[in-house]
Order: structure tokens, then sequence, then C-alpha cells
């Protein structure tokens, strides 16, 4: 490979690390081919993107990267693979569901909205990670509910209760 060539990949790198807000770097060595390709099918349905990388490119592009990747770069042993989503979650998600018919992928490292996660053991803390959605959703639900029970307050008894008055001042009316 040409130092062009190299240069030009460790920059589609840069541009993918830049743009993603969720990286995890897995070791998939010794899968073979049939669940090399059954995980990548999982991927695929899951819309999370995976690529095989050499890790002294994908250290050059962390490097280059505004991103603060820490001590991510101290994983980058052996074969790896990046694992691209907009959710934090949803990688590990799909790593923990293959792993139940295989022992790859190993999680090496992930980088979640700016928070660093080293080792496989942090994989079943980032299952249950909220993605950016789900939070808001959360929040939604939270300030929703004052105004929920106010509502239903003045629909069960309230409700009567001003209708008792509009009766009562009818009547005294007429």
């Amino acid at each position: 490979m040409t130092r062009e060539e190299k240069n030009t990949l460790i920059e589609s790198l840069t541009s993918i690390l830049e743009s993603s807000p969720t990286v995890y770097i897995t070791d998939i060595e010794g899968l073979d081919s049939k669940n090399s390709s059954d995980l990548r099918r999982a991927c695929h349905k899951a819309d999370v993107k995976m690529t095989v990388v050499k890790n002294a490119l994908l250290n050059k592009a962390m490097e280059r990267s505004t991103k603060e990747f820490g001590e991510l770069a101290s994983v980058l042993k052996g074969n790896s693979s990046i694992m691209i989503a907009e959710a934090g979650n949803l990688p590990a998600k799909l790593i923990k569901e293959f792993r139940k018919k295989s022992e790859k992928p190993l999680l090496k490292g992930a980088y979640v909205e700016e928070s660093i996660y080293i080792g496989d053991e942090q994989l079943e803390m980032l299952t249950s990670l909220k993605s950016k959605n789900e939070l808001i959703g959360d929040v939604i639900l939270l300030l929703q509910s004052p105004i929920n029970n106010v509502i239903s307050g003045i629909q069960a008894g309230g409700g009567q209760t001003i209708s008792g008055l509009i009766k009562a001042l009818e009547e005294r009316n007429s």
C-alpha cells in the first residue's frame, strides 16, 4: 500500500470517527466465514456499520481527530474491527445477542458520547445505556406527568363540580 493510499484511508477513518457519536472497537479474530457473515448481516439489520481496520491506521485517525479518545488507543492490538452506530447501546446489544451462539466478538473498547469504556467487562453496562432519544422520552414523560394529573383531576372530580355549579346557577336564575 502506497503512502497516498494509507493517507486516504486515514482521512476516511478520521471522517468516520468525527461524524460518529458511537465507536466500538472489537476483536473478531477466529470467527469462521459463516459466523463472520452472520455478524455482518446482523450489523446491517441493526443499522450498525462494521469495518475491519488496521490498528496503525485507526491509531493515526484517532490522533488526527478533534475528539479525545484517551486510553482507547491502548486497545489497538491484534485484529480489530470498528462498529459505528447512532445509539450508544446498539452495538453492545448486538454483540451480547450474537454471543449467544459464538464466543466473539469481544469488546476491546468503546467511545460513546465522549465517554471511554475499556475492556469486555464493560459490555453489560453498555447494553443498559439509554440512547439520547430514550432519555429525551423519559424527560418528556416526567414533564407530562403533573399536567396529566391536573387534567385527570378536572375530568374526574373537578368536571362534575364545575357542571354542578353551573346547574345550581341556572336553577337559581330560573
